[in-house]
């Protein structure tokens, strides 16, 4: 016998060895195919899942793009000169009058604005022991 021929005599075998009436490499071949059927199932649920977060996040993006927007008209509505300018009138702030200006000359005339002063708390005094105090000295004379 040559080699090929005991190398093929296992194989011819296999092909040809049956359980009840169903050849085991058709038995192999059924299993194969439910496992690739089952592993497309399961990747294809993955990438619904995945899909399905894409598109939330899709969707948090676009409205705090939305939300950015109206803050920055926001803003820029806040931000109008000729509302800062009634806010500040009503207030009671204005420009400053001439006569409340200075010279450069004037400047180390001003007073300094004063500096607060430290707040001290003093330290209270010590409690009288009991026995110190008139009642206590009363109880114990009448106690002997």
């Amino acid at each position: 016998m040559s080699v090929a021929t005991l190398a093929i005599r296992p194989l011819q075998r296999l092909f040809s060895w049956k359980v009840r009436g169903v050849r085991w490499v058709e038995i192999i071949g059924v299993v194969l195919v439910g496992v690739m059927i089952l592993s497309v199932y399961v990747a294809k649920a993955g990438a619904a899942r995945e899909s399905a977060r894409i598109s939330d996040l899709e969707r948090q993006i676009s409205e705090n793009g939305e939300r950015v927007r109206l803050l920055r008209a926001e803003v820029a509505r806040l931000e109008q000169p000729g509302r800062l300018e009634a806010l500040s009138r009503s207030a009671g702030l204005g420009p400053v009058e001439m006569k409340r200006q200075e010279t450069e000359a004037n400047l180390p005339n001003l007073a300094p604005i004063p500096q607060p002063r430290p707040v001290v708390i003093a330290p209270t005094p010590a409690a009288p022991a009991p026995a110190e105090t008139p009642a206590a000295a009363s109880a114990a004379e009448a106690a002997q």
